[in-house]
């Protein structure tokens, strides 16, 4: 059974000595408290993060897919004509392939520090992220833990969080605008897994200000796809009928959609920047306006996949749900007082926890 009481605790640990010890400082600007902490307690909290994830195979090998991405590890070459020749007899997601082989070439057959690597890429990624852009690097961490993201995607589904981690790492390319590099990162991150050929049109799609005519499009299309939900799936199994995962499609679209408590969580991101348009489009911020529609992107793309289904869709709002945590503690600090944002932050916590507990122990059963 694990719950990561550990990282909760260092969590509180940080909010409370970070301040006394002068390892953060508060700023205001455009009328949001800004809390940035310095790289102590980052890493306080990431280390923690990246050996928990890395070190899973001596403690939960049966948790997810860590069994199967262990024996790929162990059954990979180091050989570059036996990779050539694994080319011609594997077509899905090669440069995953030729990751593991010059990892396990420079390695050896450290299962452990495979891991570890892999875990201290999506951690890094996620967490300077935050600490650069989140308005409090702290609550963005929480929810990041909190909401089960941090379990569920560094110790499961690794291949697909690489490129979800790392692409969330450009968001500084996105709001600069600078497509052909983002592309070329695109492309060559859909080698490791091909979900991330979807950020193609999202980079595009997430400019502008919040819940722009864009993201309304989206919207629109997201609803004639529920209403006309048989014709979608049919519209799925043909598209990907001639590609590296035909054999899976019908498999993933046949298992139950994703669930209505996970559905409301996600959703409550873009319900808030919804219900406080007003604030967001007075601040103007490139940062919040991306963070808004990006989060828009996932609940639209959690809804579908409760009418369809949840491992096949439900493995795509993950590329989104990242920066809410980055919209969540600034519309916290922007629409409510001083004395009412203490409240509000308790009742979040609480919120989260109940729902981190129900997710682990009731859901996965760990």
């Amino acid at each position: 059974m694990i719950f990561h009481w550990q990282l909760f605790l260092l969590l509180i640990l940080i909010g409370v000595f970070a301040p006394i010890l002068g390892f953060c400082e508060n700023s205001n600007y455009d009328g949001v408290r800004q809390i940035r902490y310095s790289w102590f307690p980052f890493f306080v909290i990431t280390i923690p993060m990246i050996i928990l994830s890395g070190t899973r195979i001596i403690n939960m090998l049966d948790f997810g897919d860590t069994s199967a991405y262990l024996s790929a590890f162990n059954e990979s070459t180091t050989s570059i004509s036996e990779l050539v020749s694994g080319f011609n007899e594997n077509t899905k997601d090669r440069g995953f392939l030729v990751f593991t082989a010059i990892v396990k070439s420079l390695i050896g057959s450290r299962e452990i520090l495979y891991f570890l690597l892999i875990a201290s890429i999506c951690i890094l990624c996620v967490m300077i992220t935050y600490k650069k852009y989140s308005t409090n690097f702290l609550v963005s961490t929480f929810l990041f833990i909190a909401s089960g993201d941090y379990l569920q995607w560094t110790f499961n589904g690794i291949r697909q969080f690489i490129p979800v981690a790392i692409l969330f790492a450009c968001i500084g390319l996105i709001l600069k605008k600078k497509y052909v590099p983002l592309i070329v990162i695109i492309l060559l991150l859909s080698t490791i897994h091909a979900t991330a050929l979807l950020m193609l049109p999202m980079i595009f799609i997430v400019q502008g200000k919040a819940w722009n005519k864009k993201t309304f499009f989206l919207t629109i299309v997201i609803i004639l796809s529920i209403t006309f939900v048989d014709q979608f799936t049919d519209l799925i199994t043909n598209f990907m009928e001639n590609t590296q995962y035909s054999g899976e499609v019908e498999q993933y679209l046949n298992t139950e959609g994703t669930s209505i408590q996970r559905i409301l969580v996600y959703s409550i991101p873009a319900l808030l920047s919804m219900i406080f348009k007003k604030y967001i489009d007075e601040a103007n911020d490139p940062v919040i306006n991306l963070s808004s529609n990006m989060c828009l992107i996932s609940a639209l793309s959690y809804i579908l996949s409760g009418f369809t289904s949840g491992l096949f869709l439900g493995r795509i709002p993950i590329y989104f749900s990242l920066y809410s945590y980055i919209l969540i503690p600034w519309i916290i600090e922007k629409v409510f007082t001083d004395k009412s944002v203490k409240i509000v932050y308790i009742a979040m916590v609480c919120f989260y926890i109940l729902y981190y507990y129900y997710q682990v122990h009731v859901i996965w059963g760990l």
